[in-house]
């Protein structure tokens, strides 16, 4: 890959049993940008990114062919290699919903969460890392004083950020996101793009959206899949 290249994907077909939903789609990323995925609906988007971090996994009767390599701890990597451990994929290549998901429990214990899953979490240094992830998503000065409320409590577009929180725990290189503001209001929006434009140049970020305005607004490349396949 070129020295700027995060991501390449090479002649990548997915099915759903016999329903062939990307077409040799051959496409290249480059680190530290925003890349917008746009089409219409149906068009395959949200199964790209689930084939960047190996999310479809577990659906009965998919299946893929091709190649994806992701730049990942400074090695070029196949992740679709034999023995490369998905879960180490997942908490560098992390994925935000189009619904926030925040966990029945604590904002603080929320952004805790994938550490202690992963087997990271020391009371000593875990502290520090939550704040610094509810700093990095904008959303410190709102929670600071109210940690151990639980996180179902805030508000639509404070979710989404404290999910945006949960996975830069694990200080993952690549973020994907699958329409993070659809279900937001306005000023929770706006919010939202103005946090992914400052971790730009901490993350390599590929978000879906069918908001025109948004795309323009926020992305430094547009992505167009059309029936599966990439539109010039």
């Amino acid at each position: 890959m070129t020295d700027n290249t995060k991501i390449r994907v090479d002649n990548l077909n997915f099915f759903y049993g016999r329903r062939q939903i990307l077409k040799n789609v051959q496409a290249s990323f480059e680190g530290r940008t925003i890349t917008a995925v746009v089409g219409p609906s149906g068009a395959g988007k949200s199964t790209l990114l689930l084939t960047l971090n190996r999310l479809w996994e577990d659906h009965p009767g998919a299946h893929m062919r091709g190649r994806v390599l992701i730049d990942l701890d400074g090695q070029c990597r196949d992740i679709y290699a034999k023995g490369y451990p998905v879960t180490h994929l997942r908490r560098r290549v992390a994925m935000v919903f189009q619904k926030p998901n925040p966990l029945p429990m604590s904002i603080y214990r929320n952004v805790a969460f994938p550490l202690r899953m992963a087997g990271k979490y020391d009371k000593h240094t875990a502290f520090g890392r939550i704040e610094q992830a509810l700093r990095m998503a904008c959303l410190w000065d709102e929670v600071k004083d109210r940690l151990g409320e639980d996180a179902r409590k805030l508000s639509g577009g404070q979710q989404q950020r404290l999910c945006i929180a949960r996975v830069l725990t694990m200080e993952p290189e690549v973020l994907l996101m699958d329409e993070p503001t659809s279900s937001l209001d306005h000023g929770a929006t706006e919010m939202i793009e103005s946090l992914l434009v400052g971790l730009k140049p901490r993350y390599t970020i590929l978000m879906v959206s069918h908001d025109r305005q948004q795309v323009a607004r926020v992305a430094d490349r547009v992505l167009t899949l059309s029936e599966g396949a990439i539109v010039p």
